[in-house]
């Protein structure tokens, strides 16, 4: 697929690459594999991914695109931080040339863990397309808690819980506030777990759990031939003693080598079977396969 041509741009002292143009008539198809979701008829279908890959962003994408090509009002959750939704809200309204510059002005500098890759950020950039088009797309930035008053709300879940639960509440709330058809999550795939996940000896509930009965959710987990994403890891050799902050000296932010999950020669699909080969976790409903991943680094350079 021919990519858009882009730019070099400051934006805010940042160094920025903006693509000069997005094709709202591109072509985009639903997955194989979609029509079983649509028989389950879920509210909200969760996509959980392993940050900073090209692949898994374009996916959600490509099946934002042809859900509102046939005129399915589809809303897109990020997870991007909550506090950076109104700013996303109000640059969801100008005209599409001045997307690009207003989408990265807020949240996006210092995200060197996949979240904030080129890959999200060319995935909006796309919808933007569509929506100013005239499709009926929206989208949402869901992480974390918005305010002090959403944090103590869910101060009394253990563990990771209240981040969790600030999480499926965004989310929902979004949802509400609207008339969409379908709801497409794409987030960690920790948080899209729909069976509860120990961690330092706290368990909790992971967001999918906590954003609506359990009927009314599909999750998905993200299965690769493997690759590379980009990611945060420690740098080789560094061992923290326990307790100690981790400094940015220790980590190593690039593409790292992702493991696959199985060898199957096949385009991009939904599945909710098992994949061949592989052994079902039940923590999601199926699966979604990307093939072989590449990286897709942060899309603003700097803090």
């Amino acid at each position: 697929m021919r990519m858009p041509l882009v730019l070099a741009a400051m934006v805010g002292g940042l160094t920025v690459a903006v693509p000069t143009m997005a094709r709202p008539a591109e072509e985009c198809r639903i997955p194989d594999g979609w029509a079983q979701v649509v028989r389950s008829d879920p509210r909200y279908v969760v996509f959980g991914e392993i940050h900073g890959t090209q692949q898994s962003p374009a996916f959600i994408g490509n099946l934002a695109c042809a859900l509102a090509m046939r005129g399915e009002r589809a809303l897109v959750a990020v997870e991007l931080g909550s506090i950076h939704d109104a700013a996303l809200q109000v640059a969801w309204l100008v005209p599409h040339k001045q997307f690009p510059a207003a989408l990265v002005k807020n949240g996006w500098a210092g995200q060197n863990d996949g979240v904030g890759s080129v890959a999200m950020r060319d995935m909006l950039v796309r919808l933007h397309a569509l929506k100013d088009a005239g499709r009926p797309i929206a989208v949402v930035a869901f992480n974390g808690a918005r305010d002090a008053t959403q944090r103590t709300k869910f101060a009394d879940q253990p563990g990771q819980g209240p981040h969790e639960a600030a999480q499926a509440e965004n989310i929902r709330n979004a949802a509400n506030a609207g008339r969409y058809d379908r709801v497409l999550v794409l987030v960690g795939n920790l948080h899209a777990r729909k069976q509860p996940v120990e961690r330092q000896a706290a368990t909790f509930r992971p967001m999918a759990m906590q954003l609506a009965p359990a009927g009314t959710v599909v999750s998905l987990d993200m299965a690769t031939a493997g690759g590379a994403s980009w990611s945060c890891q420690l740098r080789e050799g560094i061992k923290p003693s326990p307790g100690t902050p981790l400094t940015r000296e220790m980590m190593d932010c690039a593409g790292h080598p992702l493991r696959g999950d199985a060898t199957i020669d096949r385009a991009p699909f939904i599945t909710l079977q098992p994949l061949p080969g592989a052994t079902r976790d039940p923590g999601y409903d199926g699966s979604y396969w990307l093939g072989p991943v590449s990286a897709s680094p942060p899309a603003v350079a700097g803090d």
